[in-house]
């Protein structure tokens, strides 16, 4: 087996502006690591000759193939093949069967083909073709100087398809290595990422393969498990064993796996429980339902949600006592408690969940921004009221929160 190593340059100003993400570098290196290709580089060049050329000269004194994505199109600051070509000096010539897809293309839908799109059928002589079978322009495979440098269109679906079908069987036979990587996220909540470290500690230390990292999320925290075998199978038996002696310590506060979320999670255990929920936002302001209601089909399971930011409309509209306010005010237990009971008789539901609290940046009613309360109703014997202070600004106060509810939610349904 050969070790290569790898390399991906993205061209394209419009990455460099930040307009797009790099997404096809994030799919790319994916791919590659599940066929136990590495990839050591990525890089991003804007739509300049001189800077493309100099970063393709990088790129060839330290990898050993290198994948460009972009600037393969028919305009005039699609360059790619025009820097590489002056740094190899290889020729560029018309590649006869992409040149008919392209006439045929503009023949079909009866419009006038522009002399520049005939640059998208050009190509480097005796470079490897890989045909573009969802879009125009073909990508390249050319074997240089010892390097191996693999040309796609930036279009993500054009160089998925061209990647999936061609390249990466090209770069499994090149390697030799028909060994397969595979992962799978496990996702945890209502537990920090230092204490699922800690009471993982001794799988982590004796860790082989599977592999196990700890990894922090935007929500909650994950556990990365990947294997390396032969075949799928094996590989996902190895992921399936060690799942087991993971949730065999930290299960409780198991949810979901991959791409699962938390909201989708609470959608699945209200439907399997046969009850429907409905809202009550203080200084969420909507975000909890509106995260809920993301998940479709939500409708069998959301009555729906009421925004009362205002102090009136937590009386007059969602039916909180004046005398609560009076006494507790509406950042207090008290006032959550009821909050949470009365978006339940209001909008006639199993479950109430409320949210008040000083989002920031400053404080209210004696609260320093950060105090959230959230209560859930469930029934005059199956309610709870916490009191959370979060850091962070004002947004991440609010998105905490919303988490947070998620979170006591899955807790509560179990």
């Amino acid at each position: 087996m050969k070790q290569i190593s790898t390399e991906i340059v993205a061209v394209g100003t419009e990455l460099l502006l930040g307009q797009i993400s790099n997404t096809n570098a994030q799919w790319i290196s994916e791919k590659l690591a599940s066929v136990g290709i590495n990839v050591f580089h990525h890089s991003v060049v804007g739509d300049n000759l001189n800077r493309v050329k100099e970063q393709f000269q990088h790129a060839a004194n330290r990898s050993d193939v290198i994948i460009v994505t972009g600037g393969l199109g028919p305009t005039e600051d699609d360059m790619t093949r025009e820097a590489f070509q002056q740094i190899t000096f290889l020729d560029i010539i018309e590649h006869g069967p992409s040149m008919e897809k392209i006439t045929e293309f503009f023949n079909k839908w009866k419009t006038k083909m522009t002399r520049n799109n005939r640059r998208q059928a050009r190509v480097f002589a005796g470079a490897d073709v890989i045909e573009n079978n969802v879009g125009m322009a073909p990508g390249m495979i050319v074997r240089h100087q010892n390097k191996i440098w693999i040309f796609l269109p930036g279009v993500p679906r054009e160089m998925k398809q061209m990647m999936s079908e061609q390249v990466i069987p090209y770069l499994q036979r090149l390697s030799g290595d028909y060994t397969v990587i595979r992962s799978t996220m496990l996702r945890f909540a209502g537990i920090g990422e230092a204490h699922l470290e800690d009471e993982l500690n001794d799988l982590i230390k004796n860790q082989s393969n599977p592999t196990i990292a700890p990894l922090a999320q935007s929500e909650g925290v994950a556990i990365r498990v990947t294997a390396k075998a032969d075949t799928d199978k094996e590989a996902y038996t190895l992921i399936d064993q060690t799942k087991r002696q993971i949730l065999s310590k930290v299960g409780k506060y198991y949810y979901g796996a991959d791409e699962q979320t938390l909201e989708e999670k609470v959608f699945s255990m209200l439907k399997d429980n046969n009850k429907n929920i409905a809202a009550a936002e203080s200084l969420t302001g909507g975000m909890f339902t509106e995260k809920l209601i993301s998940v479709e089909g939500a409708s069998q399971v959301c009555k729906g949600g009421l925004v009362c930011y205002d102090t009136k409309v937590k009386e007059n509209v969602l039916h909180v006592s004046a005398e609560t306010i009076k006494n507790f005010g509406t950042v207090s237990e008290e006032c959550a408690e009821e909050m949470a009971e009365e978006i339940c008789r209001l909008l006639d539901a199993d479950v109430g969940i409320s949210f008040t609290g000083v989002a920031g940046p400053d404080s209210s009613e004696g609260n320093p921004a950060g105090t959230v309360y959230i209560a859930v109703f469930n029934g005059p014997k199956n309610k709870l009221v916490k009191k959370f202070t979060f850091p962070g600004d004002r947004q991440m106060v609010r998105q905490r929160a919303v988490l947070k509810g998620f979170e006591i939610l899955i807790d509560l349904l179990k």
